[in-house]
């Protein structure tokens, strides 16, 4: 099976990750990457979002563990349209989160519209904070949390003790 899923992964987040393993638990995987012009535009906040270059040098780190351990190939390709890669021929699922349902939907249109059979939409659930709320790049990014939904110590004004 091949799948595809795309955004902006920045930074990369356990959120993330529940959408790589799912994807590689699927198949071959094509990640659409958004280009430094697409990704503002798919901010629900305006904030920093580092160059193309590294997004994806980390992004393909990233991925090689997830291809490594599922035994599955992994490319990364440039997104400069929302719907992006999704729409051509050659997948057959595409991994999407509760938020990117609609977009998920959109996709299928157009493969309608091309001729193309629809893709099976994946709906993979956020993966919580510490607090309950989901992680995310724009929380992690203001400093409430870490990649892993850790709540940092001056997000709600006390240093916060781990029990490991």
């Amino acid at each position: 099976m091949n799948v595809a899923l795309g955004g902006t992964f920045d930074p990369i987040h356990d959120g993330h990750r529940a959408l790589f393993d799912r994807a590689f638990a699927l198949g071959d995987v094509t990640v659409g990457l958004t280009s430094d012009e697409l990704a503002p535009k798919t901010r629900h906040v305006d904030r920093f979002v580092r160059p193309y270059d590294e997004r994806e040098r980390d992004l393909r780190a990233e991925l090689a563990t997830f291809a490594d351990r599922h035994d599955r190939e992994f490319s990364v390709r440039r997104l400069e349209e929302p719907t992006g890669i999704a729409t051509e021929a050659g997948f057959d699922a595409l991994i999407v989160s509760p938020e990117t349902v609609g977009g998920g939907e959109r996709v299928n249109e157009i493969r309608e519209e091309k001729g193309l059979p629809p893709l099976r939409l994946e709906i993979v659930e956020h993966v919580p904070a510490e607090d309950g709320d989901r992680i995310s790049s724009t929380r992690i990014v203001m400093g409430e949390i870490d990649e892993h939904g850790n709540l940092t110590p001056h997000s709600d004004g006390r240093e916060k003790t781990r029990m490991d």
